[in-house]
């Protein structure tokens, strides 16, 4: 069968898409990017040329108690808000994905506010909420805000996710006898796996980047990764804080591949 012939301008134009979308990549990925190289500077300074490659920053950030706590506090806290927003957000959608829920249209706006509203407005309101309940500066309110703030992600993965489940399957293995413990764990969520998984992940990354809450919230012990960037940069330019971003852009990355593969798999099953 014989091709269609591309005319002159077809051509120019899609060679023109190429190179206009190769520039927005640019543009956009070029501050980042060049985090990375000024990380291995010898120099104390925020600019290039570089004066030498080294790996002191990074040596600086291992070995400082400061930065240990900041990592094992940004883990902790990260693991702990991201189950309970998987579990919270998980079950909501559920419920919320059966069509005689009530008032769903309401209670859906509202679960996933906290992505709407400004986090400035949102970290206050925790602040009020919290203080009376002696939640503040103490790691189960940071907690429980950072689960504030990632269940909404795992309320839209998994709410897409049941859009295209078959609910004859859950009918099928409750007329076989299941109990509802066993249609879910045997049945709903192998097949929702993808979208809880994605859910979790955007929940992580949301408290491990998350500083405007932490600033509220949390106190000296509760000190994360982004709040000690924070400090560094306020207090003093600390060029320590370009190997923590070469290290977190990395991280970044490799939740961007896990995403993809969850992605493919979901579209393979």
């Amino acid at each position: 069968m014989a091709m269609p012939n591309v005319t002159l301008t077809e051509k120019i134009a899609a060679r023109a898409v190429r190179w206009f979308a190769a520039l927005v990549i640019i543009f956009l990925m070029a501050p980042i990017l060049v985090i990375i190289p000024l990380s291995f500077n010898s120099g104390s300074y925020f600019s290039y040329p570089m004066e030498g490659f080294s790996l002191r920053w990074y040596e600086a950030v291992f070995s400082a108690g400061d930065w240990r706590l900041a990592f094992g506090n940004s883990l902790v806290i990260g693991i702990a808000s991201t189950l309970l927003s998987t579990v919270l957000g998980t079950l909501a959608a559920l419920g919320l994905s059966r069509p005689e829920f009530p008032f769903r249209a309401v209670i859906m706006p509202l679960l996933i506010s906290p992505m709407i509203i400004p986090i400035v407005v949102v970290a206050v309101g925790l602040y009020l909420v919290f203080a009376p309940l002696g939640l503040i500066d103490n790691y189960l309110g940071v907690i429980l805000a950072h689960t504030a703030l990632g269940t909404p992600f795992v309320v839209i993965t998994v709410t897409a996710t049941l859009l295209s489940f078959d609910r004859s399957l859950t009918r099928a293995a409750a007329s076989l006898g299941a109990n509802p413990w066993t249609v879910f764990r045997r049945v709903t969520l192998p097949l929702i796996t993808p979208g809880v998984a994605t859910g979790s992940i955007f929940a992580f990354a949301t408290s491990f980047d998350e500083v405007i809450v932490i600033l509220f919230i949390g106190g000296a012990e509760q000190r994360t990764v982004p709040r000690q960037m924070w400090n560094g940069i306020r207090d003093r330019i600390d060029p320590s804080i370009l190997a923590v971003a070469a290290l977190l852009i990395v991280f970044a990355i490799a939740l961007f591949i896990t995403l993809n593969r969850l992605r493919a798999r979901a579209e393979r099953t």
